[in-house]
């Protein structure tokens, strides 16, 4: 390894431009909060730890040099993107699931300050997102993600371009599957909402007289907070639990 420093440092700058491009977009280490520079290092002690044990397996096809390194570059960075968009597709899917809550809820505040990120958000979404990803770390996501990258060599080798019909399906399955799952997530709300809306309407239709929406909104977001304050523990739970299942591509 040592006997070729030109080489050593190609196998390095390869296995970067995949592990970069990963956490370039994972949540959580993608986040408005964190540095460049933190990501950066991040990135470099996770390709410096991974470099020993892809050496023989990256060093045939960057120690050429030359012209072919462009294609390399090129098809680690899609591969790191891949896997990287793949969980913050499915960390979005809850902040989405949060908005649709907020809503159905009658939480309609003004959007404050991201926890995560730069976007405003309501209070009720960054508490739902900020949670759900947190136990994402409690579980070791960032583990199995590392992980499926070393593992990824095997599957798709360096060198070549990336099947990029196989890397939209995935992607496109993923958003299918993460939009079913937190449409289930947030189905008693909408549920809720939905009733809670018809029973009003009824009652204006009786008492058109009467300021139905100014009375029912504090009723609705009651009975909407308390909805959450029983549910919020399971849907976080079910949202950790099925991201193996999201991620086993």
């Amino acid at each position: 390894m040592i006997s070729d420093p030109q080489g050593s440092v190609l196998v390095l700058f390869a296995i970067f431009c995949r592990i970069g491009a990963c956490i370039m977009t994972l949540p959580g280490f993608s986040s408005a909060r964190i540095s460049m520079t933190i990501r950066f290092f991040l990135a470099f002690a996770v390709s410096l730890a991974m470099t020993p044990l892809l050496f023989d397996t990256v060093y045939p096809r960057v120690s050429g040099g030359g012209a072919s390194l462009i294609v390399v570059i090129v098809a680690e960075l899609l591969i790191g993107m891949m896997f990287g968009l793949v969980p913050r597709f499915y960390v979005l899917g809850l902040q989405f699931a949060g908005s649709a809550i907020s809503m159905s809820i009658g939480l309609n505040t003004p959007g404050a300050s991201d926890i995560l990120e730069d976007s405003p958000e309501n209070q009720m979404t960054n508490m739902i997102s900020f949670a759900g990803l947190l136990v994402l770390f409690m579980l070791d996501f960032h583990h199995v993600v590392f992980r499926a990258l070393l593992d990824s060599y095997a599957v798709m080798p360096i060198g070549g371009m990336p099947d990029s019909q196989k890397m939209l399906i995935t992607l496109t399955d993923t958003l299918s599957q993460t939009f079913l799952l937190m449409l289930r997530l947030a189905s008693p709300f909408l549920i809720f909402g939905l009733m809670f809306n018809v029973a009003v309407g009824l009652v204006n239709k009786l008492a058109p007289q009467v300021p139905v929406f100014y009375i029912s909104t504090p009723y609705l977001l009651l009975g909407g907070l308390l909805l959450v304050y029983l549910t919020i523990a399971a849907m976080v739970m079910q949202f950790g639990q099925y991201f193996p299942m999201i991620f086993n591509f």
